[in-house]
């Protein structure tokens, strides 16, 4: 599986657009070459660095297998077409960009993409990271990631 995006390539830094210094709006995230028995996918941003505990950015889960991609500027709904968000760490529904503290030292910020063999995961839409962990454990059967750099001056 793989995963790629318009916006960055993997390893680079992401573009201020994306971050709380911009416009804080989604990138492009896509996906390939997932399992044949993929039945839908779940999208989990963070950033685990500087601290003990990992920021969660974005939450996206019952992504069905017909879409293999979230455009630039993804909804922040609960819902969009059957697509449900999560709640991240600032307690919002949908993507907030990097906003690491100012300072020398990039941060990273990874984007997993979960290829699950269930097709919903009976959740409603805004619950936190915990809940979409443990509605997944067991099922699943790939993940990739991207990483994407970002520092404030």
């Amino acid at each position: 599986m793989e995963v790629f995006s318009k916006s960055f390539k993997n390893g680079d830094v992401i573009p201020t657009i994306y971050t709380c210094d911009g416009e804080n709006i989604s990138p492009h995230i896509a996906w390939k070459n997932f399992p044949l028995e993929t039945k839908s996918f779940v999208l989990i941003m963070d950033n685990r660095d500087k601290s003990s505990n990992i920021f969660t950015h974005w939450i996206v889960y019952d992504i069905p297998l017909s879409v293999c991609e979230l455009p630039e500027n993804f909804p922040k709904h609960p819902e969009v077409n059957g697509i449900k968000q999560g709640i991240n760490d600032r307690g919002e529904i949908g993507y907030f960009g990097p906003c690491p503290p100012r300072g020398d030292e990039y941060h990273r910020y990874t984007f997993t993409v979960y290829a699950l063999k269930i097709s919903n995961l009976g959740l409603p839409a805004g619950v936190p990271r915990s809940k979409v962990e443990k509605a997944i454990e067991g099922f699943v059967i790939a993940k990739a990631q991207i990483v994407g750099l970002y520092k404030r001056h």
